[in-house]
């Protein structure tokens, strides 16, 4: 901004002596502003070229046909208008329809200025607007896909990027971080929505000496989702913008820009600039952070109501290092009864005594559950979560997979088994009575840290307005709620992505398609601590389920929560399994002990 302040002020201060102005103002932008001589965006017949101080692009028919690293000519995209498709309508279940397959489609380019032109698309299925700029001070190529239909249903837009450079893999933010070539079997063809599963709006493609990405800088928590290849193409990625639910009468998307630029090196220079963004646009260093943090190096997870438990993990570590996730404390057992969280007796001394010894710990409250037995369940039901596409319920039931019931009586009366709705963050009322009831754990036990589980669902759903809020803003919204009770909590919570960990101190994150098992191949799995690179200075990580150490199995996911950033985490049960460990426990310990 300044820059251009003063090339502004320049050539006014200039204007109508003719002798001086051209020669003045050309060395002036020479010496102080080479990038905006650099960077231009062109039209060239139906071509639209940019050019910048770090790349070369050509477009066609809003085809990337061309991708070229200046630093060594490189071309890390190389495609063609003639048989590739780039704007696509997204319609629910993954019908994708494509603008530009007839031959009566046009895509005529409109130029705006120097660095802006816009492609003006209109095809058999739909209308709408590509628009290319450049952004002369980083180099960006900034790529905004815009439709409309007269079909109501739809989804998305999808800006498709393919021709993507063999060699380079895929460094995405799944499950905390995968670098992975896009034909491997475990992400190939797979769609990957935003903020629970894509945890951040990025894609890294790395080489052996560097690469290119895209990302948006999106301040207005638009929805989005990244398609990683499709079944016929696998180097290929779709950058999906989202409407807002309900999509049932939608007939249009957009508004979001991605932006690509090359780099020499490896990932952690996008990654880089990437966190530096989030730094300063979510005003990271205003944010408080509790002085223990740091000094955390070990994790208990699911931790059981054993007093001796302590008394052994205080012999192996010094108990303010660490983290007890205590779930087992409630009056109405496991997963039940929600959001009642009156600790038993035995619930009580458990937390009492640990906070006694020095422990850190934080307690199991559901962020979005709720029984549908509770009394506060009729007063909120009209705001629980509706999937986006199908329109069922979301919630869960340990009766196996499948639909929570959408029976109004036997939602209610489901026979003692667990079941619990998810409801929609956005909800004022749901957010007192919440904070109602972890307070008044908080205050029974003089508690300084809540647990809230699953943070990490607050995706696009069919309800997505509650209250103006979506459920992105709704879950931050709660988050800060929660943090703010009595005298102030430290908020923990399930997953950690680029929404929860603004306001958490600890995500517990999950192994790559592997909640509670082993996904086949997952041994094969090339993990990238992206997620702790990004996240990790402002919310750490430690580990989920199944860290008992009793099989090969799960000693494996021990060491690849490890991998990707968590601090030594375990799941035992008695005090036994700290006094005499197994191979998997004993390194955890031994780990955290160092």
């Amino acid at each position: 901004m300044q820059m251009r302040f003063a090339q502004t002020r320049f050539a006014k201060s200039w204007l109508g002596r003719p002798l001086f102005t051209g020669i003045a103002v050309g060395l002036f932008l020479l010496l102080v502003a080479p990038s905006a001589i650099l960077a231009d965006v062109k039209i060239d017949g139906q071509v639209v070229r940019a050019e910048t101080k770090t790349l070369t692009a050509v477009f066609e028919r809003g085809v990337l046909t061309s991708l070229v690293r200046k630093s060594d000519a490189k071309e890390v995209v190389h495609s063609s208008a003639k048989d590739k498709i780039a704007v696509y309508l997204i319609y629910p279940f993954a019908e994708a329809v494509p603008l530009g397959k007839e031959t009566t489609d046009s895509f005529i380019p409109h130029r705006i200025n120097d660095h802006r032109v816009e492609v003006r698309i209109q095809a058999y299925d739909g209308d709408g607007i590509l628009t290319i700029s450049d952004d002369p001070e980083t180099g960006d190529v900034i790529v905004e896909p815009n439709a409309y239909t007269s079909r109501p249903g739809m989804r998305s837009v999808r800006w498709m990027l393919s021709g993507i450079d063999p060699t380079l893999n895929l460094i995405a933010p799944f499950f905390q971080g995968i670098d992975l070539p896009l034909e491997d079997p475990l992400i190939k063809n797979s769609y990957w929505y935003w903020p629970h599963r894509w945890e951040a709006g990025m894609a890294i493609l790395q080489g052996a000496k560097g690469g290119f990405w895209v990302h948006c800088e999106d301040l207005r928590f638009l929805y989005k989702s990244l398609q990683v290849g499709t079944a016929d193409d696998a180097r290929c990625l779709g950058f999906d913008t989202d409407a807002f639910g309900p999509i049932d009468n939608n007939i249009s998307a957009g508004g979001l820009a991605w932006r690509i630029n090359v780099y020499d090196g490896d990932w952690k220079i996008p990654a880089a600039r990437y966190r530096e963004w989030m730094r300063v646009a979510y005003q990271m260093d205003k944010r408080p952070r509790p002085a223990w943090e740091k000094d955390i190096k070990f994790a208990l997870a699911w931790c059981p109501i054993d007093l001796p438990l302590l008394d052994e993990l205080a012999k192996r570590i010094a108990p303010n290092k660490i983290l007890l996730h205590v779930t087992a404390f409630r009056k109405t057992g496991r997963s039940q009864g929600y959001p009642d969280f009156t600790p038993t007796p035995e619930g009580a001394a458990f937390i009492k005594k640990a906070q006694a010894m020095g422990f850190h710990v934080t307690a199991h409250c559901p962020a979005l559950d709720i029984d549908p037995r509770s009394p506060e369940y009729e007063l909120i039901r009209d705001f629980q979560y509706r999937e986006l596409e199908n329109k069922k319920i979301i919630g869960w039931t340990w009766r196996g997979e499948g639909p929570v019931p959408e029976s109004n009586n036997d939602r209610q009366d489901h026979k003692g088994q667990t079941v619990n709705m998810r409801l929609h963050g956005g909800s004022s009322m749901w957010r007192s009575i919440l904070a109602e009831n972890i307070l008044a754990l908080a205050e029974a036990v003089n508690l300084d840290s809540v647990f809230l589980d699953v943070t990490m669902n607050n995706h696009n759903v069919y309800n997505c307005f509650v209250e103006n809020y979506t459920p992105t803003t709704g879950m931050m919204e709660l988050i800060r709620t929660m943090g703010a009770l009595g005298k102030g909590l430290v908020v923990t919570g399930e997953g950690r992505n680029e929404i929860v960990m603004q306001d958490e101190a600890f995500g517990q994150v999950h192994l790559f398609k592997s909640w509670h098992e082993n996904l086949p191949g997952l041994e094969k799995l090339k993990t990238c601590p992206l997620g702790e690179f990004m996240f990790g200075p402002w919310c750490r990580a430690f580990g989920y389920n199944r860290l008992t150490g009793r099989t090969p199995a799960e000693e494996f996911r021990m060491k690849m929560q490890l991998e990707q950033g968590s601090v030594p985490t375990i799941t035992i049960r008695s005090a036994d399994e700290i006094r005499n460990p197994n191979a998997g426990v004993k390194l955890m310990l031994d780990l955290a002990a160092k």
